[in-house]
């Protein structure tokens, strides 16, 4: 079996991008042959997933408990997003509604990219999703109950969340029943942060309701750079994506953009993201530096990492390019954020 030859996440990842073979030719986007799809890839994907502390939910969603969750109920500092806009993060379950879907391969992404097309379907119903997800999230922190750091009363707010970050892989547009998921989540007093990578536009100018904060990832501020660094699976992935920028401003929810910067890759670029930012009128802006972690490193060197204080100079001349006010930074990760109005960067969750 040609799998057998690829051991680690990043080169099964790898794989998924392209396969050929006297009687097998998979280029990403398209079904995998049957026969591979007869052998042992869904198991192996699984696995891996299980192995990275994942919880499958049902056919085609996932959730998996972030770093910061855990060290917030341990009594430890909590996401940079609780330090930028106020969410609590031990009350926070990040998933996705699409685990092995996506329009993109970034070169970036640390997550493992099991990715076999641009479509799902045979679609799970949003509210099954939602209440999945809840539960595998308690699940999965079962352990901490009776974790001596764990006060008694983060445990009790953590078994009631508050809001769910749509953002752990793949690409979330792709489910056609995304907004009732949002509306869903919204009638149980649950924030949502949608993460997108922005290629899908017609999705997005329909999506109804808005999320209570939209992330579009702008990393790639030309067109060569784009499909260098993004690996679009779409061919007309730069003109979606341009056309979302322009869309932005008639959106009618918290906006951010979200700039990943690879050293000497997509970084620094100052002027291209300046242009591509004052078109697109974002709220807010995160300046995020790349770490060499998971299977990017299949992909990228630690030497593609920008030093912290190389992003706040970056977001700093952004700032004074676009009129924006540089607000917050949390250095250990290697992010900052500049805002068009500080005094409305933290979420009114009353509002909910």
């Amino acid at each position: 079996m040609l799998i057998d030859c690829f051991q680690t996440s990043a080169q099964i990842s790898r794989l998924i991008i392209f396969v050929k073979r006297e009687d097998i030719t998979y280029i990403y986007g398209q079904s995998l042959n049957k026969q591979l799809n007869s052998g042992n890839v869904e198991t192996q994907y699984e696995q891996i997933y299980k192995k990275q502390h994942y919880s499958l939910v049902g056919k085609h969603s996932a959730v998996k408990v972030c770093h910061w969750t855990k060290s917030e109920l341990r009594g430890g500092e909590g996401c940079y997003k609780g330090t930028f806009y106020g969410i609590k993060s031990h009350q926070c379950v990040q998933m996705t509604p699409a685990v092995s879907s996506c329009t993109e391969n970034c070169s970036f992404c640390w997550r493992f990219q099991g990715f076999d097309g641009m479509h799902i379907s045979d679609e799970d119903d949003p509210e099954f999703i939602l209440e999945e997800s809840i539960k595998a999230h308690k699940k999965l922190l079962t352990g901490f109950k009776g974790n001596p750091m764990v006060s008694k009363e983060k445990w009790e707010e953590s078994q009631d969340p508050k809001h769910i970050a749509i953002s752990l892989t793949g690409e979330p547009t792709l489910y056609s029943r995304l907004g009732e998921f949002i509306a869903l989540a919204r009638k149980r007093g649950i924030s949502t942060f949608l993460v997108t990578n922005g290629t899908l536009p017609m999705v997005l100018e329909k999506l109804d309701p808005l999320p209570t904060q939209l992330y579009v990832t702008v990393a790639g501020p030309t067109k060569a750079v784009f499909n260098s660094v993004l690996n679009p699976a779409l061919g007309n992935a730069w003109e979606n994506f341009n056309r979302t920028l322009d869309l932005l401003p008639s959106l009618d929810t918290r906006k951010v953009i979200r700039h990943t910067l690879v050293k000497d890759i997509n970084f620094p670029f100052l002027e291209e993201y300046t242009a591509m930012d004052r078109r697109a009128e974002p709220d807010f802006i995160e300046s995020k530096g790349y770490v060499h972690v998971g299977a990017s490193i299949a992909n990228l060197s630690q030497d593609n990492m920008p030093s912290h204080d190389s992003i706040v100079d970056f977001s700093k001349k952004l700032a004074a390019n676009l009129g924006y006010v540089y607000t917050a930074e949390r250095r250990e990760s290697r992010v900052s954020l500049i805002c068009k109005d500080p005094s409305k960067a933290k979420i009114d969750f009353s509002a909910i």
